[in-house]
C-alpha cells in the first residue's frame, strides 16, 4: 500500500518538474525515488494479509514479492533513458510519470482481491503503455505500434470485462474468496454455462496482456514499433504483472473450476511455446527476435500456472517468481544492449551486432549472459527458471515438460545467432565503439552479475511464496 501511495503523489508531482525545463534532475531523482519505493515494499513484510479499499487490494508476502520484481526492473531500466536527456526530450517529465502511474497499476494488479481491482489495474497499466508506445511522434512505425496496441487492448479489455460481468452473474460477488466458495458450492446449477463462459473470456483477457497464443499476434509489431526502452519495459514489467494476476485469479478465485480451466491453459502453453520459438527462429530482427521470445517465454511461466494446480504456495508458485524476475533481469540486460547498438549503429537487425566483442566487449559479454540465461543455459538464472518449472510440472505432465524441452532446443539457436554476429562477424570497416556512459556500465555490470549469481545459488530466494 506504501508503494502505491508513494509511486501516486510523485507521479503527480513528476509532472510538474516539466516546467523546469531541465532533464538533468529527472533521472537521478526517479533511481532515487524508486530505491525508496523499493525498500518501502519490503516494510509491508509479513503484513498478514492486510486489506485495503474495503477489501479490494491486500498487501501479503505474494504482494509484495511481485511488486519487487517490478519496481526492480523499473530501476535498472532507467539509466537506458539517458539518451532522452542528452537529446534534451521535452516530454521527459511526463514518460517517468506515466512509468510512475503504470506501476501502480502493475502493483494492484499482484494485489488485487476482487475483480473489480483487478480491472481498475489493468486499464491504468494499459493506458499507460498505449500512450508510451506512441510516443516517439514523428516516427510512423510508433504510431502504427500505439494504435495497434490500443485496438487490440481495447478489444481485450472489452472482453475481460465482460468475463468478470458473467463470473459476477453466476455467482453473485467480485470478491476473490467469494467467489471460490461460490463455484465450489453452486446454489443454481443452471448458472454453470455462464460460469464457463466467464471463466474463458477472462483468460482470453488476461492471455492477451501477458502475449500468450493465440492472443499475441500484436506483439512482434508492437514490440519492433514501440521506442526500445519501452519495449523493454513492456516485454518485463507487464508481464511479471500479467502473471501475477494469472495466478492469483486461478488459484485463489478458481480452484473449484480446476477441472475446465486446466485443459485451456495447457493447450494455450503448447501453441505459445510453438508459435513464440518457431517465429523467434525465423526473424532477422533483433527486436522482433526479442518479442517472439516474450511469447515463448509465457508459454513457460503458463508451464508453471499448470504446475500450481490452483496453489498460491508451492514450488509452481516460487519456480513462477524465480522465473519472472530471471526472465526480467536477462531481457533489461539484451534490451539494454540493444538499444544502444541501434541508437549507434542504426539498425536492429543481426548485423548491427556484427564485431561487438571486438569494439565494446562490455557490451558483448552482457549480451551473451543475457541470451545464454533466456536460452536457460546452466549457471544462468534462466537455467534454473526453466528448471523449476519444469520440475515442478514434471510430477503430472510429463508430455508438456518434454514439448517445453523439444522448444527449449529451438531457442538455442536464435539465442546463438546475437553472439555469432557479435564474435564471429566483423564489424563495418568505419564501425566506432558504441558510447556507454558510466552508470550504463554499472547497470549493465549488475545486471549480468545478478543473472550468473541467480544461476550458481538460487537457493536464496527458494521458499519465498
Amino acid at each position: 500500500m506504501t508503494s502505491i501511495i508513494l509511486l501516486s503523489v510523485f507521479g503527480i508531482l513528476n509532472l510538474f518538474l516539466g516546467f523546469l525545463r531541465s532533464n538533468k534532475v529527472l533521472l537521478p531523482g526517479a533511481m532515487l525515488l524508486l530505491l525508496a519505493v523499493f525498500g518501502a515494499n519490503y516494510a509491508d513484510w509479513n503484513a498478514e494479509h492486510a486489506p485495503y479499499f474495503n477489501n479490494m487490494l491486500v498487501v501479503d508476502n505474494y504482494t509484495v514479492a511481485f511488486t519487487g520484481i517490478v519496481l526492480l526492473t523499473t530501476i535498472v531500466l532507467l539509466p537506458f533513458s539517458r539518451s532522452y536527456v542528452v537529446a534534451g526530450e521535452q516530454n521527459l517529465a511526463e514518460y517517468y510519470a506515466l512509468l510512475l502511474f503504470s506501476l501502480v497499476g502493475a502493483i494492484m494488479m499482484v494485489g488485487y482481491d476482487h475483480l473489480l481491482m483487478l480491472f481498475v489495474g489493468i486499464e491504468i497499466l494499459s493506458v499507460c503503455m498505449y500512450v508510451l508506445a506512441g510516443s516517439r511522434k514523428r516516427d510512423s512505425r510508433s504510431n502504427e505500434a500505439a494504435l495497434k496496441y490500443f485496438l487490440m487492448g481495447a478489444f481485450a479489455t472489452g472482453i475481460l470485462l465482460f468475463g468478470i460481468a458473467l463470473l459476477y452473474g453466476a455467482t453473485g460477488t467480485f470478491a476473490l474468496s467469494q467467489l471460490a466458495t461460490a463455484i465450489a458450492t453452486p446454489a443454481n446449477a443452471s448458472l454453470q454455462p455462464m460460469l464457463y463462459i466467464g471463466i474463458l473470456m477472462m483468460i482470453i483477457g488476461i492471455g492477451f496482456k501477458v502475449s500468450a497464443a493465440p492472443f499475441h499476434f500484436w506483439t512482434p509489431d508492437v514490440y519492433e514499433g514501440t521506442p526500445t526502452f519501452f519495449t523493454a519495459f513492456m516485454s518485463t514489467v507487464v508481464k511479471t504483472a500479467g502473471f501475477g494476476a494469472f495466478l492469483k485469479l486461478l488459484a485463489v478465485a478458481l480452484p473449484a473450476a480446476q477441472g475446465f480451466w486446466m485443459p485451456t491453459i495447457q493447450a494455450m502453453c503448447a501453441l505459445t511455446l510453438l508459435l513464440g520459438n518457431v517465429g523467434a527462429a525465423a526473424q532477422t530482427s533483433t527486436k522482433r527476435m526479442l518479442a517472439y521470445s516474450s511469447v515463448s517465454h509465457a508459454g513457460y511461466l503458463l508451464i508453471g500456472l499448470v504446475a500450481s494446480k490452483g496453489n498460491l504456495t508451492g514450488d509452481a508458485a516460487n519456480g513462477i517468481f524465480f522465473y519472472s524476475l530471471a526472465y526480467s533481469i536477462a531481457t533489461i540486460a539484451a534490451f539494454g544492449v540493444v538499444k544502444l547498438v541501434v541508437d549507434h549503429r542504426q539498425r536492429d537487425d543481426y548485423a548491427g551486432l556484427n564485431g561487438l566483442g571486438r569494439t565494446n566487449p562490455l557490451l558483448a559479454f552482457v549480451m551473451t549472459v543475457a541470451m545464454l540465461s533466456l536460452a536457460g543455459i546452466p549457471l544462468t538464472g534462466g537455467f534454473f527458471g526453466k528448471f523449476f518449472l519444469l520440475a515442478a510440472a514434471g510430477r503430472e505432465f510429463i508430455g508438456l515438460v518434454v514439448f517445453a524441452v523439444i522448444m527449449s532446443m529451438v531457442g538455442l539457436y536464435y539465442y546463438l545467432r546475437p553472439l555469432i554476429a557479435m564474435y564471429l562477424r566483423p564489424a563495418e570497416p568505419d564501425a566506432t565503439p558504441v558510447p556507454v556512459d558510466g552508470i550504463q556500465k554499472v547497470t549493465l555490470a549488475f545486471l549480468a552479475l545478478l543473472t550468473i549469481v541467480l544461476g550458481i545459488a538460487p537457493g536464496f530466494l527458494s521458499g519465498i511464496l
